[in-house]
């Protein structure tokens, strides 16, 4: 089988002998130095933990319950009337990812889905993952290119032709790989779509807090979830508490009542015994500790206020140096969150790597993060010299 086209790009990557080489389809969050940071908060979480001297024993099939409280009210808002209400039922997962699996999951083997829609484009491990689930793709048109902006019309028109009661994929923040995301007066039209044809939304929000900010970037889920509807959400703290390797992630059903968030649970219980039995413990306890002490919790927060700014601050050098050398980049300052779309095509995309060891995915995506104040100067004037050649 080939190699995953973003997992593959990053070993050809290592192999690179190049000096001036730069990274941009990594999928994580790196410091100025060009590193994957260790949070201060993280650390001492860790130290605490460590301390306790706790014994290695199974988790619950659901997951950490202060884990699930914690990420439950960060996403939804301690005063959420569907937290309050307890029609939420919240399954700790490996990682974002594992979130989506398990959510397709559910909606294909336990609420009869058969079909799911995906924008275009999407992470391509969307479309992946769904198929594995028995899940029939299609797509939904999002991006427009040529105003580097969501192609808002189509997009609503697509999606009133969905056949009723299909799984609907919606990235809640920092759309990836594009950074193009809906406003709030055009997540309100798409309520109403949902509403209409009676789909089942799985909102996607891997990257809270790097697009407009924690609270802001959970707009989506809570606007839905005061909407009374019944939907999924799959969320990650990969991202923002720079936890990849931890896989701590976790699925969201927002159910009509209590007693059918209680059903939802036992089904997801089952489905969790049958996959992979229980989730893993370190991760989501450094989270829990985190988000469970009101001083580690407001150092976090600055944390990831520091990260999202790294992030617009390489976007706002990335244009001023593709003006510098003659080309047009706005495109980084118009988008959101980690990734942003150029625009360029697979060949030039090739050609970056090739010639100046610029690594991106061959869709355009690259990842802002992985630009700083030594290399970014380098990228805009390679991006610069490939965008002359078309002539």
């Amino acid at each position: 089988m080939p190699d995953d086209p973003i997992l593959g790009l990053n070993e050809l990557f290592k192999t690179d002998e190049r000096p001036e080489k730069v990274n941009l389809g990594v999928g994580c969050y790196l410091t100025e130095a060009g590193n994957l940071p260790l949070l201060d908060v993280v650390e001492e979480a860790e130290t605490r933990l460590s301390e306790k001297k706790l014994p290695h024993g199974y988790m619950p099939m659901s997951g950490i319950p202060k884990f699930c409280e914690a990420v439950k009210h960060l996403v939804f808002g301690e005063a959420s009337p569907a937290v309050v209400e307890g029609r939420i039922t919240t399954i700790q997962t490996l990682g974002g990812t594992g979130a989506l699996q398990l959510g397709a999951a559910f909606a294909h083997q336990y609420l009869g889905v058969a079909k799911a829609v995906v924008s275009d484009p999407t992470w391509g491990n969307h479309i992946a993952i769904f198929k594995g689930d028995g899940l029939t793709v299609s797509k939904y048109p999002y991006l427009n290119a040529a105003k580097d902006g969501v192609d808002f019309e189509a997009m609503i028109a697509a999606l009133n032709e969905v056949e009723e009661g299909s799984l609907v994929l919606f990235h809640a923040c920092c759309h990836n790989p594009t950074g193009v995301d809906l406003s709030h007066e055009e997540w309100r039209k798409v309520l109403e779509v949902v509403k209409a044809r009676d789909l089942l939304p799985l909102l996607d929000m891997a990257y809270q807090g790097f697009g407009d900010g924690l609270e802001e970037d959970a707009f989506a889920m809570r606007l839905f979830a005061e909407s009374g509807i019944r939907f999924m959400a799959a969320t990650s703290c990969s991202k923002n508490f720079a936890l990849y390797g931890e896989r701590v992630g976790a699925l969201h059903v927002v159910c009509g009542d209590k007693r059918e968030a209680e059903v939802a649970t036992s089904i997801l219980k089952a489905l969790v015994r049958a996959e992979y039995s229980n989730p893993p413990a370190h991760g989501a306890n450094v989270v829990a500790e985190v988000l469970g002490d009101p001083e580690l919790k407001k150092r976090w927060f600055k944390d990831v206020v520091e990260m999202h700014d790294r992030i617009c601050e390489m976007r706002r050098a990335l244009a001023e140096a593709g003006e510098a050398e003659g080309a047009d980049l706005s495109f980084a300052t118009k988008q959101k969150g980690m990734f942003s779309f150029t625009g360029l095509t697979p060949e030039e995309m090739d050609r970056l790597r090739e010639e100046f060891a610029v690594y991106g995915v061959r869709n355009g995506r690259i990842c802002v993060a992985g630009l700083n104040h030594r290399n970014v100067g380098y990228v805009a004037k390679a991006m610069a010299t490939v965008l002359k050649a078309r002539g």
